[in-house]
């Protein structure tokens, strides 16, 4: 019966109009999905003409054909903007920005060859080419978290170069650091979802489809001469004057993420460990180490060090002004912004 209720009303829309909510009425647990029972008590509510909170009065006959919708599609849903109904999508979004400003690209699971080839320009001798695959779609932030955003959640700004401003990364942060940060993000956003990337989501996404040493072709400099592809995308020792610079302001890869390469070194989830040569399905690296992994060089570095496949490795307890971070989610966070 539930499915035959479905079935009519995801065919009869009818135009409603009221100010933009950011969950959908049916959704009485404001979690992002409309499960079963969710539907059945608003189906319930449409039919008997019964007063809806969320509306203040009657289940509107759209709003339900929406609800239907999604749940056929398997529950999950988002605000895309735009007038309701229609502005609540089936699924999950290409981006969403969380209540600190922090934006998150959704990142499609995928499979790719992790390290560099043994031909590739500057390559080191612990990039051992190996097959990788991620089984499960994740959203990575599409910069370094700024100097702003760690004000806003810890109250403090440790950063050796605060003077740069809020839009600069934040620097000088410990892998440990890091942790209590992520903590504190998941505490104020009600979930557990906020973490590093690990060494194999963080090329995996730095790479974007590529195969060239860094994600626009190749380079053609290994030190702190200018190499034009990687001026283009980076901030190193070819092009800066030895301090960080405001996130976003080099050209993105192609999945919309920015200073993958150069500012600041990016602290990673996993333990350091030489590779393995064997095919892996979401590896997170060993157990237990002494170092933790770290990507993409920094303002300092010279063109090697901020390929894709560059490795190096931190004392998690270390805070250095050319360290920094950013963060990935599991899923989408359902912060809706006012």
């Amino acid at each position: 019966m539930l499915l035959s209720w479905l079935y009519i009303f995801c065919f009869a829309h009818i135009a409603f109009s009221q100010t933009l909510e950011s969950y959908h009425p049916a959704d009485t647990n404001e979690n992002g999905i409309i499960e079963e029972s969710e539907f059945t008590a608003y189906n319930n509510a449409w039919r008997n003409d019964s007063y809806w909170s969320a509306h203040s009065g009657s289940v509107p006959k759209d709003y339900l054909t929406r609800a239907g919708y999604i749940l056929l599609k398997g529950g999950h849903y988002y605000d895309s903007g735009g007038e309701m109904p229609l502005c609540w999508m089936p699924g999950y979004p290409d981006k969403f920005t969380n209540s600190t400003d922090m934006t998150f690209i959704r990142i499609h699971a995928g499979q790719f060859k992790m390290g560099s080839p043994l031909n590739e320009l500057g390559r080191s001798s612990n990039e051992v080419q190996h097959n990788v695959t991620l089984t499960k779609d994740y959203y990575m932030q599409s910069t370094e978290v700024t100097q702003g955003q760690w004000k806003s959640i810890m109250g403090t700004n440790p950063s050796h170069f605060s003077d740069c401003g809020d839009d600069c990364p934040v620097d000088n942060v410990s892998w440990n650091d890091i942790q209590n940060f992520i903590q504190e993000l998941n505490n104020k956003e009600i979930t557990n979802m906020y973490r590093l990337p690990t060494e194999a989501e963080w090329e995996y996404a730095a790479r974007a489809g590529s195969t060239t040493p860094i994600y626009n072709g190749n380079i053609t400099k290994i030190d702190c001469n200018l190499d034009t592809n990687l001026d283009q995308i980076a901030w190193y020792c070819g092009n800066t004057d030895t301090k960080t610079y405001p996130v976003a302001q080099k050209l993105p890869n192609a999945w919309g993420l920015y200073d993958m390469y150069g500012n600041v070194w990016e602290w990673c989830q996993d333990w350091y460990a030489d590779y393995m040569t064997d095919v892996l399905t979401n590896p997170t690296g060993p157990d237990t180490g002494s170092f933790r992994v770290a990507r993409g060089g920094f303002w300092g570095s010279p063109a090697r060090c901020c390929r894709s496949a560059y490795r190096n490795w931190m004392n998690p307890e270390d805070r250095l002004s050319h360290y920094g971070f950013r963060l990935v989610s599991s899923q989408v966070i359902h912060v809706f912004k006012e």
